[in-house]
């Protein structure tokens, strides 16, 4: 393993390999954003080699030093030299092999809290939605085309229920005490919850959280002890006014026993970002519930968000350049 910047200077090919082959929901100006923001931060000593597809990652990866990603790279290492360190540019890491990665001796860190803002705010439009009924408005308008009265609560002195209070769930809950709701939430660490949470339990207590929550977020990351948390039982555990809201990931939540509950009305609705199988299959019974909100994986979308991960990506490079691997953010290797 190289140890420092110093030494990747002499080497052949790229010290810093942008793969940029990502979602829709970036873009090309997200691409293009990011690169000028790496030209600029970046040593003029220091190359920067562009991928766009795997194979071309799999070409120069050998040769990088660091690599800013959002697919797993694991597979595409061989048994010689690899990076020091990989940046990616999203927060869930569930699809990178983590241990593999531990065991070459590969820093990790990932993109925690870069997208908190859009994504807590996509959450408060999903609240809104329910709450103010706007969507059935939107069906008034676009189905029937006529003028019918109907009735909407407040969000003010509702329980709002956070599961994972991290980077995402803080904001969530920043912005849901603006409208006076009260925040419950689980937390490995419950002692560290923020003062904005009223009240914080731990993952234990979620059977708790899920039968006072007026509203269900989902926003904790897929491991082994979150996958199919919400199944049928926590569904029957919430109140049948309640509200499930994901934007963690699709695998957090047994999409058959939600599809159930939704079509049984054992809960009122749900609003989801993520799916079990994405793109969502045209057969899902989810695309037809009146009851169902659907968005394309896209709450964390923003115009700021090359500027943001370029701003955590600059940060972490002086780090790395110092050559104190052990000090960069949002490590999870």
């Amino acid at each position: 393993m190289r140890g420092s910047v110093d030494s990747a200077v002499d080497a052949a090919g790229a010290d810093v390999l942008f793969h940029h082959s990502v979602p829709a929901v970036f873009g090309g100006d997200f691409a293009r954003g990011l690169r000028s923001r790496l030209d600029d931060a970046l040593p003029s000593t220091e190359r920067i080699e562009t991928a766009a597809t795997p194979a071309e990652s799999s070409a120069a990866i050998g040769d990088a030093d660091v690599v800013l990603t959002i697919r797993p790279v694991s597979d595409e290492l061989s048994g010689g030299a690899g990076p020091d360190w990989v940046q990616t540019l999203n927060s869930g890491v569930d699809a990178y092999d983590l241990d593999a990665l531990a065991d070459r001796g590969i820093a990790v860190t990932n993109a925690a809290g870069v997208a908190a803002n859009p994504i807590a705010e996509q959450v408060l439009g999903y609240l809104l939605v329910f709450e103010r009924r706007i969507h059935r408005g939107i069906r008034q308008q676009e189905r029937d085309g006529v003028w019918r009265d109907y009735s909407a609560g407040e969000l003010g002195g509702k329980t709002l229920g956070i599961v994972g209070v991290g980077a995402i769930g803080t904001r969530v809950a920043e912005l849901a005490s603006g409208f006076d709701m009260e925040v419950i939430g689980t937390k490995r660490t419950p002692e560290t919850a923020p003062a904005v949470v009223d009240e914080a339990h731990p993952p234990a207590g979620l059977p708790e959280v899920l039968s006072r929550s007026d509203y269900v977020v989902l926003a904790c990351p897929l491991v082994e002890a979150t996958r199919g948390l919400i199944d049928a039982e926590a569904l029957m555990s919430m109140r049948s006014d309640a509200v499930l809201v994901n934007v963690a990931r699709g695998e957090v939540v047994d999409e058959s026993a939600l599809e159930t509950a939704l079509q049984q009305k054992r809960i009122r609705g749900a609003a989801l970002d993520v799916f079990e199988e994405e793109p969502l299959p045209a057969e899902s019974p989810l695309w037809d519930l009146p009851n169902a909100v659907i968005t394309p994986h896209m709450a964390g979308s923003t115009p700021k968000y090359a500027d943001r991960i370029g701003s955590l990506f600059e940060d972490n490079y002086r780090r790395y350049a110092s050559g104190d691997l052990d000090d960069l953010r949002n490590r999870v290797v």
